[in-house]
């Protein structure tokens, strides 16, 4: 009798939550500067511990572009507590993403591994777990589906369905503006802008916009103290300083280094069909760091998806394997969010994809 109760107590809180939705997409415009709260998510163990508010803004001409957000509170004092605007990169990767994989309070469960592959989807829901590691504990979280069409958020026409970096980075001031509007409390707290990947083209702008507002009086001020960045993308030739990185680290000879200089001219991405020099030199070097994890060649370099690994992939696994003695693990796991994506109680592809692969033009 009990378990039906419960059953019950769940399929109410999972109905509510999907009118919940339905009214977000199909009614924007009863939510374009108002959060809701969120107290239980399908595949957790009962009322979620931590503060957790979703919602629309509009931004943009007649707020024809919806941005959605997930805002936590801190779990230590969010009255004083650091506020910090996160976004994750792609560009065009939900904000999910972060909050799930990353930073947030909660991730998916790993599944267990198999040989060499997860376990089969079994069309349930994934359980949702609690994060031990979560920035949360010490700071309030914004986690910002942005550029428009990113996860949840959406252009009501097509002409605001375009966006590059410059229209991105004011949608994000805006969004900010109307936030703080609704949320005064936090206006004393200290403010970061923070991403990792493709935001870190973005970031530094949204800084200096907040920046140029506070210095011009607009109300509300906001209390920027700067911005953080994880492995970010900073500018188009960024990729050149791949190979004097990796000399520097032993990656590659000497002699292939001075090769790589003399043939490529400081070009080593973009390199002409026609200079079979440079691209023999790059193939070289190709193979060198086959295998390593680009972002972070300390770590072991695992297969996408894997849940939880216990096996390593390619010959070149890490720098650090010895200490690991065979015991390299993955610290992220993605699988978990394709089953919500595909669960038929919320249809395909109900929760935002983690890369859109949306491209913006710059």
């Amino acid at each position: 009798m009990a378990k039906r109760k419960r059953n019950l107590v769940l399929c109410c809180n999972l109905f509510s939550f999907l009118l919940l939705l339905a009214k977000i997409l199909h009614f924007p415009e009863c939510v374009e500067a108002a959060g809701s709260p969120v107290k239980f998510l399908p595949g957790f163990q009962g009322p979620l511990p931590f503060e957790l508010e979703t919602g629309y803004i509009g931004v943009g001409d007649s707020n024809d572009v919806q941005l959605f957000y997930y805002f936590i509170k801190s779990e230590s004092n969010p009255k004083s507590d650091p506020l910090i605007l996160w976004l994750t990169g792609g560009p065009g990767c939900s904000a999910l993403s972060g909050l799930l994989f990353e930073i947030g309070p909660i991730t998916f469960e790993p599944v267990e591994y198999g040989d060499f592959k997860p376990a089969e989807y079994n069309g349930s829901f994934s359980s949702l777990v609690l994060n031990p590691h979560t920035w949360t504990k010490v700071a309030s979280f914004i986690f910002l589906d942005l550029p428009v069409g990113t996860g949840f958020s959406y252009a009501r026409t097509s002409a605001a369905r375009q966006s590059d970096d410059l229209q991105a980075s004011d949608h994000a001031y805006q969004f900010l503006h109307k936030w703080f509007n609704d949320h005064q409390e936090f206006l004393r707290n200290p403010f970061y802008v923070a991403g990792d990947s493709y935001s870190g083209i973005g970031v530094p702008i949204i800084s200096q916009l907040i920046a140029n507002g506070n210095e011009k009086g607009l109300e509300p001020f906001i209390n920027l103290k700067g911005y953080f960045l994880g492995n970010p993308s900073t500018f188009q030739g960024e990729f050149n300083y791949r190979i004097p990185y990796a000399h520097g680290m032993g990656l590659i000879s000497d002699e292939l280094f001075e090769s790589l200089k003399r043939n490529c001219k400081g070009e080593y991405f973009d390199i002409h069909l026609s200079n079979t020099q440079c691209l023999n030199d790059h193939q070289t070097y190709d193979q060198m760091v086959e295998g390593l994890e680009p972002g972070q060649i300390l770590e072991p370099n695992c297969e996408f998806g894997s849940p939880r690994p216990q096996k390593w992939f390619g010959k070149r696994r890490s720098l650090d394997e010895k200490l690991y003695a065979g015991r390299l693990r993955c610290r992220v796991s993605i699988t978990g969010s394709f089953s919500l994506e595909r669960h038929p109680l919320f249809g395909e592809n109900t929760y935002p994809s983690r890369c859109s692969q949306k491209k913006l033009v710059s």
